[in-house]
């Protein structure tokens, strides 16, 4: 009986959802993306636009793999922009209502008169607009998986984890939106302020991310500089001992030249080593700045870091070290001895973001987000069951 009530109560939210014209819209619009992908072609020639080439950029298959090229484009586009900004609003607009309406339309009464406890209706309508997102994401994550494998020739099943992955990532701001729904009782003011906590984290990750490209930037500064005065003053020492014995003067074989030695033989020393005391200041403050909001992304949903874990799975470091090196661009950062001016590689400081970024357990991107969604629910609920409506 019980599971009776639930189902019909979940076929009603969703055919709730399903009847209005924003699900198929954005169905459509799903469609157009994932054409659009299949429409882009690449081989040995460069890239084509269906039958148009496009000559001016200097790309091809042996540079990019038709397979890298469309799980690139996949998550550049199709994930980073299409699922979880335009589609995810499309979604919060929809789904934004559900609570207010059930409140504020009278339809409450009649449902709580039943022998339904209110923590089941709450959390079934809950469940059906996460069903609402799923549906949608599905239908362009299989569709992609058909593109990648047709055109780019490579089947990758573990692209099909972007329907969980997008799903959680919905549901860190779903949550957030149905308890203020039920403060509110306004829709529209539920979805804007659900806007702006997702604009507040938004620019927790920018600031995380421009911190910790800092932090890439001064770790690079600061072990190009140690290279630097490590070889110089091995060069130094043995510039002396090769002087002094030229001169006839014996030394032992275990011979050490003092730091004041060879301070005096290498003029540029001191700078260099002025440098690099000053770099591992630098490198150490911005550690701690990024450790700072590191730990203050801790108590918020990791929104951006959830759907980051799919390109974890389909793109390798060494796919992307593909894509990020340059034949152009210096792979290291290296110091000028004379003048001690550092130049910094972007490749270098590319790839230290990114495996910093990546460090970044899965325990501790879903463990904790799944806590703040889980104790956002648990309040909803209390106030859902404890508020006379």
């Amino acid at each position: 009986m019980m599971l009776r009530q639930t189902a019909a109560l979940f076929v009603d939210a969703y055919r709730e959802l399903n009847s209005r014209k924003l699900f198929w819209i954005t169905l459509v619009l799903s469609g157009l993306v994932v054409a659009s992908f299949a429409a882009v072609g690449i081989d040995k020639q460069g890239l084509t636009i269906l039958w148009f080439r496009l000559d001016f950029i200097p790309l091809n298959s042996d540079i990019l793999p038709p397979s890298l090229l469309y799980k690139t484009m996949f998550l550049n586009l199709g994930l980073g922009i299409w699922l979880t900004w335009i589609a995810a609003i499309l979604a919060l607009i929809t789904t934004a209502g559900m609570i207010p309406d059930l409140i504020a339309g009278g339809s409450v009464e009649m449902m709580l008169s039943k022998p339904i406890s209110r923590v089941r209706l709450f959390l079934t309508k809950y469940a059906a607009g996460l069903l609402f997102v799923t549906l949608q994401v599905g239908v362009f994550s299989v569709a992609s998986f058909g593109v990648i494998g047709i055109r780019g020739g490579e089947w990758e099943p573990a692209l099909l984890l972007a329907i969980p992955l997008v799903v959680a990532f919905f549901s860190f701001l779903f949550c957030v939106c149905v308890l203020l729904g039920l403060l509110t009782r306004s829709t529209i003011a539920s979805l804007l302020l659900t806007l702006l906590f997702w604009f507040f984290i938004f620019l927790l990750n920018a600031t995380d991310a421009a911190l910790v490209q800092w932090r890439s930037m001064a770790e690079a500064q600061r072990d190009a500089l140690v290279r630097q005065v490590a070889q110089a003053e091995d060069n130094t020492r043995q510039l002396l001992i090769t002087e002094r014995r030229s001169l006839g003067e014996e030394l032992p074989e275990d011979y050490h030249a003092t730091e004041e030695e060879i301070a005096g033989v290498n003029p540029f020393l001191k700078g260099l080593r002025d440098k690099r005391d000053s770099a591992e200041k630098t490198a150490t403050q911005a550690a701690k700045w990024s450790g700072i909001i590191f730990a203050a992304k801790t108590v918020v949903p990791k929104t951006g870091e959830t759907v980051a874990l799919l390109e974890r799975t389909l793109v390798s470091m060494a796919e992307l070290d593909a894509l990020m090196s340059g034949q152009d661009k210096p792979k290291r950062t290296t110091v000028n001895e004379q003048t001690a001016e550092v130049s910094v590689s972007e490749y270098d400081v590319s790839i230290r973001a990114t495996e910093i970024l990546r460090d970044r357990s899965v325990a501790w991107i879903l463990g904790t987000s799944f806590a703040f969604e889980a104790v956002v629910l648990a309040l909803s609920c209390f106030i859902f069951a404890r508020r006379d409506f």
